[in-house]
């Protein structure tokens, strides 16, 4: 494997490192860390890559991250609102993920419909 197979783990590793040592310190920053967009550069650095740069494709790629950051946020939104009303981890989770998954079929359908 080459060093950049290796990057995304070991920056992976790092962040989950750094995420349960600033917890203690401070839940803000904890949750700056957590959400810090890691993959999206090293996705656009893969695309850019594969692609020479070409900007037609950079660009839809780019939108497609705009559309695909949506679902997160509903994952983020409804595990919010499921740790407010007392839900344990493992419900937490599987609502953000029921959000998440609804919203990305969304997303498709829409880009299906509008021929995107």
């Amino acid at each position: 494997m080459k060093y950049q197979d290796y990057i995304p783990v070991l920056v992976s590793v790092l962040i989950i490192v750094s995420v349960a040592l600033l917890e203690k310190q401070s839940k803000l920053v904890a949750a700056v860390t957590a959400t810090m967009p890691i993959k999206v550069p090293l996705a656009l650095w893969v695309v850019y890559a594969a692609n020479q740069g070409k900007q037609e494709t950079m660009e839809d790629f780019s939108r497609s991250l705009v559309v695909g950051i949506i679902p997160t946020l509903g994952f983020l939104v409804a595990a919010w609102f499921a740790s407010r009303a007392g839900l344990k981890l493992v419900p937490t989770l599987l609502i953000g993920y029921g959000v998440w998954g609804t919203g990305v079929g969304l997303a498709f359908l829409f880009r299906t419909a509008l021929g995107v």
